[in-house]
Parts: C-alpha cells; structure tokens; sequence
C-alpha cells in the first residue's frame, strides 16, 4: 500500500502498486493529460506506466522548456527516434549508445557509409514521420538470458546488456516504439516520455566520430547530435542561441582583437598576446584584491613535485593518467594538476593553534591537465592553465561561517562582470553511494551548505549522489548574455587530505587536544583561461572600461594635433590607463570605425578646436558622441568609471 507524498505535502494512499499516471488522473484529469513522467525521492526519473510500489515523494513532470527533468525525458526519447530513422534510412546500422546531455542528445552508431550534413534532412523527415505517427513508448523487463539473446546480432548492444548485467543487474529493458507487430525495439535503461508525438520539437544539429566506449584503440563510431524542446518556441531560442554563440566565438574574437592563439604544435596551451595579457593581468589583480579584503593570504607552490606527494594525496592512484610526469635523478615527478597537496605542506610547516584557525591559503596556481586532443577547446578547455585556487583550513564549528562568507563574496565577484542573484543556479552534491565517514557528519556538513547558501540570498536545487566521496560541495553556474550556463565556482568540504591517513594536518585546540582540520577547496572563476573565453563571448568582446584591454583610443584629425595627442595618452598612461594614439595617415571617419571594430572603449577625438582649449571630443563604443571635455575633466571621468566598474548597458539588461 504505497504512500504518495505529492510536492505539498499531501499524502495520497494506494491499495497496491500505482503506476505514476494513476498518481496524475488521481491529482487531476488536467494534470495526467500533461503529464510524461515522475521524478521519485527527487532522484530517480520514471516513465508513466511503471509500478510504483514503495512509500516516496513525486514530482508529475509536464513537457516545460524550464524543467530539466523534463527536457531529460524529451531528450532520451528523441534519442530514440533518431536511432530508429537512422536505421530506417541507412538499413544495416548498428547501434551503441544514445544518452541525453547538455543541450540535446547524441547517438552513437555504425552505419554503412559515413553520415554527412546533406543526410540530415533525410533523417530530420523520418523522424518527424514517426513522430507524427504518436507511436507509444513501451518498457519490458527481460530475464537476463532472454535479454542477452535479444542482442544476440548486434555487438554494441550484446557489450552494453554484458556490462550492464556484471554491474549486478538482474534483468534488461526494452523500449519499443510502436504497435505490437509494427513497433521498433531498442536495448535501453529509459525512461521515455508517453508518446513519440510529444517529440515535435526536434532536430538533428551536428555529426561528428567518437570511439567505442571512448577507448581510441576500440571501434570507429558516427556519433549524430540533435536536440529537442517541449515547444516551438523553446527550439527556436536555442538555435538563436547558437547562432549568437557562433558569431560571440571566443576563438573568432581573440583573433579579431588579437587577444591570444594556440599553436598546433602546442596542443592546450595558450599564446597570450600585450592585448589579452593585460586583460588576464587585469583579472588577477582584480581577484588579488578581492581575496586580500576577504582574509586570505596569498602563497605560491612549485609546479612540479615528487612522485610520493602525489601518491600520498591519492592522486597517483585515481588521477595519474590525467597528469604529465618527468624523471630526474631516478625518481619520478609530476607537474601538479591541483594545488591542494601543496597547501597542505605549507599548513603543515609549523605548529598551529585554533586561534590561527580559519587560515584562507590562496594562489594563483599553475596547473597542467593532460586532457584528450580532441576534447581540447580554444581557451574553453587547455592543458595549461591558472586557477584563482585557493583552501580554507577550519574547524568543523567554522564550516558554516566560512562557507558562508564564500558565497557572499563569490557573489559579488559575479556581480562586478554583471553576473547578478538572477543569473546564478546552485546545485548542492549530496553524499554518493560510496563514502566515507558516518551518517550524522554528512547530515551536518550538507545542511551546513545549504543554510550558508540561503544566507547569502542565493536558491539551490540538490543534486542527490553527486558529491565527492570525501564530503558534499556546492557547484555555481553563470548564465551568460545569451541563456547559456558555465560552471564555474565551487567549494568542496573534504575532511580526508588533512586527515590521519593523508596529510594528518593537525591544529591544537582550545583544551589542549590535537585534532584535525576541516579543509575547504574553493574556486570562484576556475580556470583563468575558461572564464576569460567566458567574458569574451558573454560581453561580445567589448569589455567594461576597467578591465578592456585597450580604454582609450587618442585620435588626431591631422599630424597638426599628434604631438598633443601623445600627450594626452601620457597623462592617461600616468593615470595608469591603457591607452594609444591612432597615428596613422587615415581620414577621420576610418579612425573611428577601426577603433570601433577593435572594440576600443572610447575614442577621444582632437582636432584643432581640441588643441586651442586642451580638451577632446568624446565618443563611446556605441558610436554615441559625448561631447568635449577638457583634459582633466575626461581623465577623472574615465577614472570614476574604472573605480566603480560599471557595466557595458547589456551586462545589467
């Protein structure tokens, strides 16, 4: 006699096993004729006509643009029928895997000629075709052996149910679309939505290689990506964005305003150029002065250490293939991939007391990741690259306080870049199957996130089971000018490195005891590199005046006006602004636009009116003309903009 909690507390009772759309026709016939599927214990995702039969919290999911779960279902299904009109189209393909992800979904298969984007179309008019035919998703539950012979003729699928069965399934689902007789199967964990008619709102978007299982020395694979929406609307925002993010390109940008590039022969690692290394100098001074008002001192660590550092971390062990090594002196090394163990060994260095406790240790520190070539991405995705990395070593009464006082000043860190309360989701990662530690720790520390979080006026949703193994943390996601969200910030609560069988860092308590410190990992922007690519794109290149790697531009009407055009770039220079004299033999308006297209802030004009009354005339990136102002009045205009840091208008829209 399963019992119902819906998500207002009400509590609905069942004689027996319910499946989740008796629970919706219960609620109300409105509801059920929305309704594709049941979220469980606000974890597990189920279709409709499976059995409830345990006591649970539900969630009825209806076909939103705005619910997750939602475009989960949606995505997985459209998964479904991508699959069944490539083997339409292309009779002998072989399947392997379709999972929803960010922004869609992809199929993996083997087709018996390559795919192309001029087979779209094709593919795009099967699939609405058995959309159109509303075909009904059904589930069956085989026996392990029946299972296994339903793969019998395909090699993917018969390697999917094999290891899906040594994990310790007892028996595999079938999801067939289609009546009885006139219906397609495929080897699948689900779940699906109702019907393929809810499946209107799709798309096949990009094809591209990918390997059996990611291993390089397996089978070649065609790997479609599509994506699907619960309305018109939601499908066509999605394109525009991605329109938009093609000509916000980063890579596209950088180029334009020769901010950096990336050797081929240096596959990862950027090449920053006096345009982009003053930005990337701007934003670590920024941080710099941002952590110094916040408590934390500042501390630099080698880059490259000892072998047993590494295995004394666990990270030899877990994330060895994922860090660069050398030999020296017959003994092994690696160039550090995190930061963390080398805090630890300055923490250690001297007896601490818990009066020295909370110790905010922040560097900007140097990290290499040997990331797959092909999962290498401009400035987005390196292998060389600087984190604003820093740890927090507290007691375990501090943890809240401390996490606490992170938030409220990751917060204002976003809100200088125009990343407001609104523009920031939260995910709280709660204790995973496997941990360590006992129940009553993971229910404090977990409830000790999430009452910081709302401290500092932020919401979150939980994310169950995706926490270290060590502790819970919190994930924060910017969403960009376009809709797009970046992971960027995060704080993770990890008791095991300083414990005793790691780093044993140590701090004397107030009765005299030595007990162990809690350690928090936190970043705000991450990787330096990611959220630079992240700004680029966010802000179209054309950056609020304090952190623009060009804010002046001096422009000279005639050769008459350059010797005070320098000046005035002196005194901005002397004002510690970046600024530089357009000297060449070009006409005035082909100044301006260059300027324009360099994305510079503002371009101070002179001519001879100028030069008689020692001032400029001032025009913005917009094109808008400001008016003249004497020299002194344009430097501390431009320096109230700088100390405020306000926003480009379309930051704060």
């Amino acid at each position: 006699m399963p019992r119902i909690t819906l998500p207002d507390g009400k509590v609905l009772e069942f004689p027996q096993p319910v499946t989740g759309q008796k629970v919706a026709e219960t609620i109300g016939p409105g509801l059920a004729k929305k309704a594709i599927g049941v979220k469980l214990d606000g974890a597990e995702i189920r279709d409709l006509q499976r059995l409830i039969e345990r006591d649970c919290t539900i969630k009825i999911i209806t076909a939103k643009d705005d619910d997750p779960d939602a475009l989960y279902l949606l995505r997985h299904s459209a998964a479904h029928v991508l699959a069944e009109a490539v083997c339409a189209v292309f009779p002998g393909t072989q399947l392997a895997y379709g999972p929803p992800v960010d922004d869609g979904f992809f199929y993996d298969l083997k087709t018996p000629r390559p795919i192309t984007e001029g087979d779209f179309a094709t593919i795009e008019a099967k699939m609405q075709e058995i959309v159109l035919q509303n075909r009904p998703f059904t589930r069956t539950d085989y026996p392990a052996s029946e299972g296994l012979a339903r793969t019998a003729n395909d090699k993917y699928k018969r390697d999917n149910a094999e290891r899906a069965l040594a994990k310790g399934d007892s028996t595999l689902s079938f999801y067939t679309s289609g009546q009885p007789g006139q219906h397609w199967e495929d080897l699948c964990a689900g779940p699906h939505v109702p019907a393929t008619g809810w499946l209107k709102n799709s798309k096949v978007m990009s094809v591209a290689g990918a390997y059996w299982h990611g291993d390089q020395t397996s089978d070649q694979l065609t790997r479609i990506y599509g994506t699907c929406f619960a309305d018109e609307k939601g499908l066509k925002a999605h394109l525009h964005r991605l329109e938009e993010g093609k000509r916000r390109n980063h890579r596209k940008l950088g180029k334009e305003m020769e901010l950096f590039h990336v050797e081929e022969d240096n596959p990862g690692q950027v090449f920053w150029h006096p345009r982009g290394w003053s930005i990337y100098v701007a934003l670590m001074d920024y941080m710099r002065q941002r952590q110094r008002q916040n408590g934390y001192v500042e501390v630099h660590t080698p880059s490259v250490m000892a072998r047993s550092l590494w295995e004394r971390s666990g990270h030899w062990e877990k994330y060895r293939e994922n860090m660069f090594t050398t030999e020296s002196e017959k003994r092994d090394f690696a160039i550090k991939p995190m930061n963390c163990p080398g805090h630890l060994l300055i923490y250690k260095h001297g007896l601490k007391s818990y009066r020295d406790l909370p110790l905010r240790m922040a560097e900007f520190g140097s990290c290499c990741r040997n990331e797959a070539s092909g999962a290498l991405h401009g400035i987005m995705r390196v292998r060389g690259f600087v984190q604003d990395d820093a740890h927090i070593f507290c007691t375990d009464e501090q943890i809240g306080s401390e996490v606490k006082a992170f938030c409220k000043m990751l917060t204002e860190v976003y809100a200088d870049f125009g990343f407001g309360i609104d523009k920031i989701a939260v995910k709280l990662a709660t204790r995973p199957a496997q941990r360590i530690g006992d129940d009553a720790t993971w229910d404090r520390t977990e409830k000790a996130l999430g009452d910081a979080v709302v401290a500092a006026g932020l919401k979150y949703t939980i994310s169950p089971g995706e926490g270290a193994f060590y502790g819970p943390k919190l994930e924060f996601t910017l969403v960009d000018a376009i809709g797009r969200g970046w992971q960027c910030g995060t704080i993770q609560l990890d008791p095991n490195l300083p414990g005793k069988e790691r780093f044993d860092a140590t701090y004397v308590a107030e009765d005299g005891t030595r007990k162990n410190c809690v350690m928090l990992h936190r970043a705000i922007l991450g990787s330096l590199e990611r959220f630079l690519g992240i700004l680029i794109e966010h802000f179209e290149g054309k950056f609020p005046l304090w952190l623009a790697p060009e804010q002046v531009r001096v422009i000279p009407i005639s050769d008459a006006q350059l010797p005070f055009a320098r000046q005035v770039r002196e005194r901005l220079l002397a004002a510690g602004m970046r600024a530089a004299v357009d000297e060449k033999a070009d006409m005035l308006g082909a100044k301006v636009r260059q300027a324009r297209l360099d994305r510079v802030n503002y371009f101070a004009v002179i001519g001879q009116k100028e030069l008689e009354a020692n001032a400029v005339a001032l025009q913005n990136q917009a094109g808008e003309k400001l008016g003249t102002l004497g020299v002194d009045e344009f430097v501390a205009r431009l320096q109230a903009e700088i100390d405020e840091r306000r926003l480009p208008a379309m930051a704060t829209a």
